[in-house]
């Protein structure tokens, strides 16, 4: 390195540092994700994010499902820009505005009539927890009753509604937070192999004396985004519809993360011919990371008064044109489902032989929303960590943060994928766990990714 590219060097770092000392004494102690990741970051585009040493890190973490299409999409810029040139509406409350009316004309035609379902649009607020809790309040106004039926390694939110439909003891902060009115139930493939959870619920619900009183709600996540990526067979999925069914209860989807084509179709439930009562969207339904969330309502249960449940920001009319612009461009016809599928069984296979070479490990997942649990979270850390000096940006979901979990956007390139897909393999080999008696790298993973 000459002299002027190490005075170059030096400039950065210390800038790097500066940024980062910021936000370790101006911003509060539950940042997260960046403990794991301290790079400052500058620009973005498609599944490739850069730092301000100039640095680049293909992009698995993907906004944690919030960027399905991936960072500035240049269709979905253009149309901002020139809403934003043509002085467009911000905000908006619950108003009438173009943008909300040309949104809610695409997802009609784009999204709901091609699937033959029929529901009213009520946005909520800015996140996907916003969405949660207008889901359960309006079924408690619609049975006139309190219980929910939630699952186990489910996650729905950390608002204090949501939250106690959320399994995960860290963010309930028990016994600080009084979270009532939620039954909590096994997951399919709770207890492995062999046992239908769905036979306790049923038994549970029919027994006058099973001690759970009637749900107004069954709400659940397909694949458990959160939780460890389970995903709930199409069969367990039906059942479960059908006793929320006999029992009165409204079954609620919740689809923030795995919906929007995360799992190969606009909606994760899609595949079992469910056909909810109330389903819950947010992160990638903006298209662009921008704050949306919503939920569907079956028209008769549309049981609101006018102003009944608000929320400022529910008027995002920056998202409605980013939105809009990404159904379609996206969902118009199936190339999109197309690809995640293809993308799919090259993450299922790159994941399965990283699994073959690591004792304990397995795939988990489907679609796009795919992951290695490696058993133990100190595992999972220093892949991660590895994957990280070696330019990927991965995260872990699980109860012990052990599942390494690939959510590269959907329109990520083959050769990105491959690449990423390789540095975790690297990773995996060069994990303290796997280390006794593995070598090899990664980088011949072509064959198997085909």
């Amino acid at each position: 390195m000459s002299r002027a590219e190490t005075i170059t060097q030096l400039s950065r770092d210390a800038e790097e540092c500066r940024l980062v000392d910021i936000f370790a004494t101006q911003e509060s102690q539950v940042r997260s994700y960046c403990r794991s990741f301290e790079a400052v970051l500058t620009t973005a585009r498609g599944s490739v994010v850069h730092d301000v040493q100039g640095r680049q890190y293909i992009d698995f973490l993907a906004g944690a499902g919030s960027l399905n299409y991936g960072h500035n999409d240049p269709d979905l810029k253009q149309a901002l820009l020139a809403y934003l040139t043509g002085d467009g509406i911000a905000h908006s409350l619950d108003l009438h505005t173009t943008a909300k009316a040309e949104f809610l004309e695409s997802f009609d035609a784009l999204v709901l009539t091609p699937r033959g379902l029929e529901y009213r649009v009520q946005f909520t607020g800015p996140t996907g927890t916003n969405a949660v809790e207008a889901a359960l309040k309006l079924a408690r106004r619609v049975t006139g009753r309190r219980n929910v039926i939630a699952f186990t390694h489910g996650f729905h939110g950390v608002s204090l509604g949501s939250l106690a439909a959320t399994a995960n003891s860290h963010h309930r902060m028990a016994p600080t937070s009084s979270l009532p009115d939620v039954t909590r139930m096994p997951f399919d493939g709770c207890f492995g192999e062999g046992i239908d959870t769905a036979d306790l619920l049923e038994q549970m619900l029919d027994d006058p004396s099973g001690g759970i009183d009637p749900p107004a709600a069954v709400l659940l996540e397909t694949v458990q985004g959160e939780g460890g990526l389970d995903v709930a067979s199409p069969t367990w999925l039906r059942r479960v519809a059908a006793i929320a069914q006999r029992h009165g209860a409204l079954l609620v989807v919740d689809d923030i993360q795995a919906g929007c084509g995360r799992t190969g179709s606009f909606f994760s439930f899609e595949a079992a011919g469910l056909v909810p009562d109330l389903v819950v969207l947010s992160k990638s339904l903006s298209g662009m990371g921008l704050p949306l969330a919503v939920l569907l309502i079956r028209p008769d249960l549309d049981v609101w008064e006018p102003g009944e449940h608000n929320g400022t920001f529910r008027g995002n009319d920056h998202a409605f044109v980013t939105a809009r612009a990404a159904l379609e461009k996206f969902w118009a016809d199936d190339r999109l489902c197309v690809t995640v599928a293809n993308h799919a069984r090259r993450v299922n296979r790159a994941l399965q032989r990283m699994a073959d070479e690591l004792p304990g490990a397995r795939p988990k997942g489907r679609g796009m929303m795919q992951g290695l649990d490696v058993v133990s979270g100190e595992v999972a850390a220093e892949v991660r960590r590895h994957s990280v000096d070696n330019g990927l940006l991965i995260e872990s979901c699980g109860s012990h943060d052990q599942v390494l979990k690939v959510m590269a956007p959907l329109t990520t390139p083959d050769d990105v994928l491959a690449d990423g897909l390789a540095i975790l393999h690297d990773g995996v080999i060069a994990s303290s766990w796997a280390a006794d008696g593995l070598s090899g790298s990664a980088h011949d993973l072509s064959t198997a990714q085909g």
